[in-house]
């Protein structure tokens, strides 16, 4: 018998579904029965992309998926962070609260717990009202949520605006051991330093942490020694990571794309610690030019590369140029739209990972001890290449031009720094180390998660 009901809810974006989904199978091998719910827009994409897999049935028993309206009219109106944070606030915790009743009129068994994003915290009125206890879920990194529970109080401070943008232009440290960065880099800010999702995102920021409180624990995906000065500032943020679905990272996490099962074929051929991996997640979006260089720069390396371009990565490339270079490149590299990354990661042939660092993204590479070169695109991402870079030391950053693009000469060269140098593949391989004796046995996120499932039990 299920120890119990849960319903699990995301904020809709693949790199939240991903973690979200991750701790769904967990929670499943601990006995419970997870009701995972996306927008339907979402679940649409991820029913399609389980199809070659069997279809709902491959996630297993324990996993029911179920969807809600955002309330958004069509998907370009998804692409824009404000409306799909406003949707959160102002259409889905109805929509949640109609879903709750309707399994219960179907019978199904009483949800106990709402484990949610923090980002849907408007939703925890709503379970509060319903007798459903609240967990929350941060899919992000310990220190992004540490700033934005601060976010009222470096508005008075003056560093930030209460819309969001920076006051004075100054690096800015929350705590010791913490990454220090720009005030114009602030998590909810995109690359050039304007608050994405204006001005619903800001608006949900400042609110994090009366939100919060209606939430019985937070846990997070990260281990204690990444985050060493983040976990003594608040001890009460639970590390439980690095999370992945299953140690043969073998069940399915919710993609939005199919994934293409070349790659690790592909990768079973390359000599090991050859090729370099290149991935900038579900969001991040190149202009032509930018494109062309990137590309350029992998041809001039002249190394192995296995490189994840989405349908939507770039607008207006020719497709003449883009079959050429495919040719010039066939003996070299691999293109593909998708992939499983957390199976490429794990695989011996991987080199280095350059990466938009992502915090999914980053706490795989560090679970596999790949450097990195770290190419940001907005919010946290900056943040966490803070963390790679001048914290953990296990990777390098890429650096644009005056004309903000980065070139092909500069990404050979950084993929060749990176490549060579024994002191950045010492530290990953310690961080490496270090997160997987957290998740063993007595390890410190190991026993964080117990605390979390034996709280769920009650």
């Amino acid at each position: 018998m299920a120890k119990g009901h849960i319903l699990v809810l995301p904020f809709p974006a693949q790199g939240h579904v991903t973690p979200f989904m991750e701790l769904s199978h967990r929670l499943v091998d601990h006995g419970f029965e997870i009701t995972f719910v996306n927008t339907e827009a979402h679940h649409s994409l991820v029913l399609s992309a389980l199809q070659p897999a069997g279809g709902a049935a491959a996630l297993g028993d324990g996993i029911h998926l179920a969807s809600i309206p955002d309330g958004l009219d069509n998907d370009d109106d998804r692409k824009d962070l404000s409306k799909v944070t406003d949707a959160c606030s102002r259409h889905m915790p109805g929509h949640l609260e109609a879903l709750v009743a309707e399994m219960e009129a179907a019978g199904r068994p009483k949800v106990r717990w709402l484990v949610a994003d923090v980002v849907m915290s408007p939703c925890f009125e709503v379970a509060r009202k319903l007798g459903i206890r609240v967990a929350a879920f941060w899919a992000a990194s310990a220190a992004c949520l540490a700033i934005m529970l601060n976010a009222p109080k470096l508005v008075e401070k003056g560093l930030v605006s209460d819309k969001g943008w920076a006051e004075r232009d100054e690096t800015f440290q929350l705590a010791p051991g913490m990454p220090a960065f720009p005030t114009s880099r602030m998590p909810w800010m995109d690359g050039t330093g304007t608050p994405v999702g204006q001005p619903a995102m800001f608006e949900l920021v400042t609110r994090f942490m009366k939100l919060s409180s209606l939430a019985e624990v937070v846990v997070c995906n990260s281990f204690d020694e990444a985050e060493v000065g983040t976990f003594k500032l608040y001890p009460d943020i639970l590390p439980i990571g690095p999370l992945f679905a299953d140690r043969e990272l073998q069940k399915p996490v919710g993609h939005f794309l199919p994934e293409d099962e070349r790659c690790v074929k592909w990768l079973d051929a390359q000599p090991d610690r050859s090729v370099v991996y290149v991935a900038f997640g579900s969001m991040a979006i190149f202009d032509p030019r930018q494109f062309e260089e990137l590309a350029e720069g992998l041809e001039l390396a002249g190394r192995p590369f296995l490189w994840v371009v989405r349908p939507d990565f770039t607008a207006g490339l020719s497709k003449a140029w883009l079959a050429e270079f495919r040719q010039r490149v066939a003996g070299t590299g691999i293109i593909v739209s998708w992939c499983s990354q957390q199976q490429v990661l794990a695989h011996r042939a991987v080199a280095c990972f350059v990466s938009h660092c992502g915090w999914n993204s980053t706490m795989e590479g560090v679970r596999n001890g790949v450097p990195f070169l770290c190419w940001p695109y907005f919010c946290d991402q900056f943040l966490d290449q803070a963390y790679i870079t001048n914290v953990w030391r296990t990777g390098m950053a890429v650096s644009p031009n005056a004309d903000g693009i980065v070139t092909k000469e500069e990404l050979r060269s950084k993929v060749e720094q990176v490549l060579g140098d024994g002191e950045i593949k010492d530290r990953a391989r310690i961080f490496m180390d270090a997160s997987c004796r957290c998740i063993r046995g007595s390890g410190s996120s190991c026993k964080n998660f117990d605390k979390f499932v034996n709280l769920l039990s009650e």
